[in-house]
């Protein structure tokens, strides 16, 4: 895993090469069956950076690209502050900055969000031909809009500080809600989409464990509110489901719910919840608990963004209804498998690997989003 050392240390990197065992771990990813890891060709250099945020993960996209990762100093201050240093010369380089803005083992979330303006502001001062920042998660993007007086529209204020450091360009995964792109203004935004994982894993290991013969007839993709539904819609045309259903829900404050309701027919059905975020599991555990009252035969989520902030481990293990929940690793994860057994994780390196390369060699995103009419997925083309 690629490592920072304190100040004063010499940084220990991944080399980019790939075991056997982690070859395994990427085969299972949807995205990386499509373009077999090699090194990245091009006319000027590709740099991958990262910070604190999640180590692993950045380590994982410098092994399916081949390229071993710039070498950094970062630390903090007797004060506090936090400490940023390049070790190696960029001047002229295509930069890829990646970090997870979330709390990690090593830094909370705003000292990650603080590590990201910082580099990104260093590169620019040192002449980098082009800063792309990689942010699998996107911290404050659920704050998009003001639904009270007197409150902050704190998703805007994250794209001003990401400008205003000169980042060229975002690749993020999943964003809570899209609109947030257009906070951006003149920077381009891909938002990624995970939708092929859950498809693959819906036709693979759901299938299987549960016995499913039929698979369209026999599932049921569900949203667990009113705006998740266009995500739920396009898992359930990848998988063919016929049936999709709705929970609305009211909440009596953040992370509260005082009432849920279903709106759609589960009895008999192998239900998939399809969300972007579970936090503390209310909403999650509300939801399964529902779904087995009305008569679902088995409850499975598939969750992009694990914060898994306490309670939530606790409430997953407790809640019978919830057979499983698989998440990516766009947020660390340390242990978790220990702590909860129905935890399974995907790993985004493939995909944003792909989305790096693509990015570098300046070569259409269309691939990575590519379907069919029938709405199958096709196999990501390394050359579309």
């Amino acid at each position: 895993m690629a490592g920072h050392a304190p100040l004063g240390q010499g940084p220990v990197h991944g080399s980019g090469s790939m075991a056997a065992e982690e070859e395994e771990r990427f085969e299972a990813s949807f995205h990386y069956k499509g373009r077999k890891a090699k090194a990245v060709e091009s006319s000027y250099r590709m740099r991958l950076l990262c910070g604190r945020g999640n180590e692993q993960l950045a380590d994982g996209i410098g092994k399916v690209l081949r390229t071993p990762l710039t070498d950094l100093q970062l630390g903090q201050f007797a004060n506090g502050e936090s400490s940023v240093k390049v070790k190696e010369n960029i001047r002229g380089d295509d930069i890829f900055i990646i970090q997870s803005t979330c709390t990690s083992p090593d830094v909370d979330i705003n000292t990650s969000i603080m590590e990201l303006l910082l580099l990104a502001h260093t590169l620019r001062l040192s002449s980098a031909k082009r800063i792309t920042a990689i942010v699998p998660y996107f911290a404050y993007s659920r704050q998009d809009r003001k639904t009270k007086p007197r409150v902050p529209l704190s998703a805007c204020l994250m794209a001003q500080m990401y400008k205003s450091v000169g980042i060229d360009r975002v690749i993020t995964v999943d964003l809570h809600c899209g609109q947030v792109q257009g906070f951006f203004h003149q920077t381009p935004v891909d938002n990624l989409s995970v939708h092929l994982e859950w498809a693959n894993y819906i036709e693979r290991r759901i299938m299987e464990k549960e016995g499913l013969t039929d698979l369209p007839n026999q599932i049921t993709i569900v949203s667990p509110d009113a705006g998740g539904m266009e995500r739920a819609m396009q898992v359930a045309d990848l998988v063919q489901a016929q049936n999709i259903v709705t929970i609305l829900k009211r909440r009596a404050k953040a992370n509260e719910i005082e009432r849920m309701e279903m709106i759609g027919d589960v009895k008999g059905q192998v239900c998939v919840i399809i969300d972007d975020i579970c936090d503390t599991g209310g909403t999650l555990c509300h939801a399964c608990d529902l779904l087995k009252e009305r008569g679902a035969k088995a409850v499975y989520a598939c969750i992009t963004h694990g914060l898994f902030t306490h309670p939530c481990v606790p409430r997953m293990n407790a809640c019978d209804a919830l057979s499983e929940i698989v998440t990516t690793d766009s947020i660390p994860h340390p242990n978790v498998k220990e702590t909860c057994p129905k935890v399974h994780e995907i790993t985004l390196a493939p995909l944003l690997a792909e989305a790096i390369e693509r990015t570098h060699t300046e070569n259409s995103m269309t691939g990575i989003f590519c379907f069919t009419q029938k709405g199958r997925a096709k196999s990501p083309s390394h050359k579309a």
